[in-house]
Parts: structure tokens; sequence; C-alpha cells
């Protein structure tokens, strides 16, 4: 139970905000639409009979709202959506009946608040994202321009795509058609573009890297095979504060544990849950491959170890070895390497949050 006398709940939009306030005194119900200002919604908030709470659900209005109540002494609370309780009879989802839950929420203590990041924590992650969305575009532009190359029997034998030698062969490739060739040089186009974003936005965050709240952390994690200075930056800013996990429950939080519905004496598990920051998850997953190869510290792991602590080092060795010794494992068991390798990925976040939290 809240200490606070009126419990308000926010269903927040871009161009409204429905406010639906109770009075845990009176048992008033306070309902008003509102224009998504902070400044007017706080003003609103302090006409209330007080002290006050506020809560609302995280979306894409971000969490600027969230700042600028609490700047102004008013307790606020960002509610995740997913744990939300709703009615499973009720057909009728509007934004007062919405308001008016998460109002009712926040009175009972039942609210599951979302961990809200820094200024600069969201300013960095909007950097990784952006990285994220090219990495995307660029594998998109990639596959129009190998199937439209496909379609029209031009199939490249020289050996790995997308090298300084295949680029040669993509440039003397030409078509009769005006329309096809007109087709071709724009996804050849949409392929260098996306190669210009990636390489600015890779430069901009190995700088970031380098010097910034995030280095020390970035550096810990980097001692483990698979973990570059990219993935290790994009998962110190993805999961921020490390302090909120441990060992086992890091692994839930990024989805990697089986789902599960059991009841009385049977047990059934399936896939992986695939809840939480699907970029962590999907950064774990293709570092968990790294550790299948024999074990062994070459120049480019050795040059990231001498950027790290003597203490993280240590960590990091022992992770690259049990993670080596556990594919083996998998393997000699005759499991699917594609399981196996989630497996690894489940143990890695284990691996990274130990490095992460190491002093």
């Amino acid at each position: 139970m809240i200490k606070e006398r009126t419990s308000v709940g926010l269903d927040v939009h871009a161009r409204s905000v429905m406010a639906t306030g109770l009075d845990a005194v009176t048992g008033e119900v306070f309902r008003q639409r509102l224009v998504p200002a902070s400044e007017v919604v706080i003003e609103w908030l302090r006409g209330l009979p007080g002290p006050v709470a506020t809560t609302y659900e995280a979306g894409p209005t971000g969490f600027g709202l969230y700042r600028a109540i609490t700047a102004a002494g008013i307790r606020c609370e960002v509610a995740a959506p997913s744990k939300l309780n709703r009615p499973a009879g009720d057909r009728v989802k509007t934004d007062a009946k919405d308001a008016l839950l998460l109002a009712q929420l926040l009175q009972v203590g039942q609210i599951v608040p979302v961990r809200v990041p820094s200024i600069t924590e969201e300013a960095a992650r909007d950097l990784v994202r952006a990285r994220e969305d090219v990495r995307g575009d660029l594998m998109r532009a990639r596959h129009r321009v190998s199937k439209l190359l496909l379609r029209h029997g031009h199939v490249y034998y020289g050996g790995a795509a997308w090298t300084a030698k295949h680029t040669v062969w993509l440039n003397s490739v030409r078509f009769d058609q005006p329309g096809t060739q007109a087709a071709y040089d724009a996804d050849r186009e949409a392929v260098d573009f996306a190669l210009i974003r990636r390489d600015r936005l890779d430069d901009a965050i190995s700088a970031m890297a380098a010097d910034s709240e995030f280095t020390a952390t970035t550096r810990r994690l980097c001692c483990l095979r698979g973990i570059s200075t990219l993935t290790g930056f994009a998962l110190a800013v993805e999961l921020g504060d490390w302090d909120r996990f441990n060992g086992a429950s890091i692994g839930a939080y990024l989805g990697l544990v089986p789902a599960e519905h059991s009841s009385g004496d049977s047990r059934r598990q399936g896939g992986i849950t695939k809840t939480g920051n699907s970029h962590a998850r999907r950064l774990l997953i293709e570092a968990a491959w790294h550790h299948k190869a024999q074990y062994k510290v070459g120049t480019v792991l050795q040059a990231r170890w001498d950027q790290a602590t003597p203490a993280a080092r240590a960590r990091g060795h022992a992770g690259n070895q049990r993670l080596h010794r556990q594919w083996v494992r998998y393997a000699a068991r005759g499991k699917k390497h594609t399981i196996a390798n989630t497996a690894i990925a489940r143990e890695l976040a284990g691996w990274c949050w130990s490095l992460a939290i190491l002093e």
C-alpha cells in the first residue's frame, strides 16, 4: 500500500493525456483530459488532495514526463505494460478505463515499475539502437541486391560475398534493360549509404566507449570471447544497472530461459521465453558461437585484455575456459547446435554480469 492520499493514473498519448485520480480518504474520483505538456500535467496534479503519487505506462512517449514530475517533487512510477494485471473478461478498453486501472493498481501497490535510465544513458542507448537499425537496413539492402542478381542469372563464385573482390564483380554487372539497371543501381546505392552510416556510428560508439561512464564496464566485458568493443558497449548501455540482477536472474530478464507450463505432477518446458531486451539477447546469442572453437588467447583478445584490470582478465579467462568446455559437453551429448548455443548464451549472460559488477 502506498502512503500518498491520491493515486493518479495517466494514460499518455502523443496528443493527449487522460488523467484519473483516486482519493483514498473520501473515495472521490478526479478525471481530466490534458494536453501532453509536463507543466500542464504537474499543475493539475498539484491541485489534487495531497500528497499525490502518479504512474503511467512505459511507451513511445519516453521518460520526459517522469523526469519532470519527479523534479517537481511528486512521486512517479513508470509501469511495465506486460506486468499490468488486467481483468480477463474485460472487453471494453478506453483511455478513461486504462487510467482508472493504473490508479487502482498504484493505490494497492501492484505497479511493477521499469528502470528509468539517466539522460546520458538514454543518449548512449539511442546511439547503439541506431547502429542496430543500420545493421538491419544493410542486411535488407544486401539481400535485395543478391536476389535481384539471382533472378537474372548472375551468381558469384569467387569466394565470400561482400568482400573487396566481390565488390569489383558487382561493379562489372550490367543489364540490358534500363529498368533493371536502374533498380540495380538504386539497390547498390542503398548498400553504400548503409555502409557509410554504419561506419559513422561505429566511430561514435568507439569514441564513447573509450571515454564515458560505460568505459570500465565495457572493457571488463570485452575480456570474454565474442564480445568486441561494439558488443560490450551495447550490453553495458542496454542493461544499465547490473546490480539489480544476479547470475541466475539475468538470463530470465533477457528471455534466455525455457518457457514452462507445469501443474501438479506434470512439468512441460518449451522454447526460450524471448522476453526482455531483444537487442541484448541477439548480441549474446551471436557472441556464444565464438566459444565453440578451441580456446586460445590470440592477439585481438590479448589487446582487449591489456585494457582491463588483472581481476577482469582472470575472470574472463575462467569464463572463456568454462564456456568452451560446456560447448564440448553439449557436442558430445549430441545436442542440436542451436539449442546448445542458446544454453551457452544464457551462461554467458551470467559471466557478463560477474564481470560488470567486478570492482
